[in-house]
């Protein structure tokens, strides 16, 4: 897919049951230049269905709705291969809710008590490509991570890694996505999930989102 003209607005879908919720973050958007909502869902069957046929940058999604919960959703479009960056937006800060949703493939996990500025600098980063977790959910995070891997040393493995695993690791860690992953490094998104396959099983972790939180706590994501 090529490069986006750098003055094209970033498309938003937002799927979520809650009317007045979808209206509030329509007006934030709008105050935006750079991003727009290209459509709205009350319920995931429609939000799968406009997601296929808008194909937008990014897609906030509740997590708990009606009939089909935010999860399946997120499951149904990866199989789909919709390539939007999927961002989960909920009440739950859940261990388990936020867990699931990212091994599911979530780009991120947003709470809907953050503060409006906030939520329009975090849908910023995602719209570019970058991954985004609550701050309280990274603490949470890492002590999930911490907790399920007592048998492990700070670097469970990280010497067996290839240069490449290494530097694509370092990219995960600023959460950078697989496609930009494969532009810095010039090779296809193809590689870089292989790589990361790889790199997930060399260091007996989950997800990506698990390689960054632990990265970013060995400080490996600094080179």
């Amino acid at each position: 897919m090529p490069d986006k003209p750098s003055d094209t607005p970033a498309s938003i879908l937002l799927i979520d049951d809650h009317p007045l919720l979808r209206q509030g973050i329509k007006q934030l958007v709008e105050m935006e230049s750079d991003m727009v909502v290209a459509g709205e869902a009350s319920n995931a069957t429609d939000g799968i269905q406009l997601a296929t046929e808008l194909e937008p940058d990014l897609i906030l999604m509740d997590l708990n709705m009606p009939e089909v919960s935010g999860i399946d959703a997120l499951k149904k479009l990866r199989e789909l291969n919709v390539s939007s960056r999927i961002v989960m937006f909920t009440v739950s800060d859940q261990e388990d809710d936020v867990v699931a949703a990212l091994r599911a493939g979530a780009d991120g996990y947003l709470l809907k008590d953050m503060e409006p500025e906030d939520m329009i600098a975090q849908l910023h980063q995602a719209a570019v490509g970058k991954m985004v977790i609550s701050e309280r959910l990274t603490t949470l995070l890492a002590e999930a991570l911490r907790s399920n891997k007592p048998q492990q040393t700070s670097r469970p493995d990280f010497d067996s890694l290839t240069p490449r695993e290494k530097d694509i690791l370092r990219l995960i860690a600023e959460g950078l996505s697989n496609k930009m992953i494969g532009r810095k490094l010039d090779i296809s998104d193809g590689t870089v999930k292989v790589h990361v396959k790889h790199l997930l099983k060399k260091l007996s972790l989950r997800s990506r989102v698990e390689v960054a939180v632990w990265a970013v706590e060995e400080g490996l994501h600094k080179g």
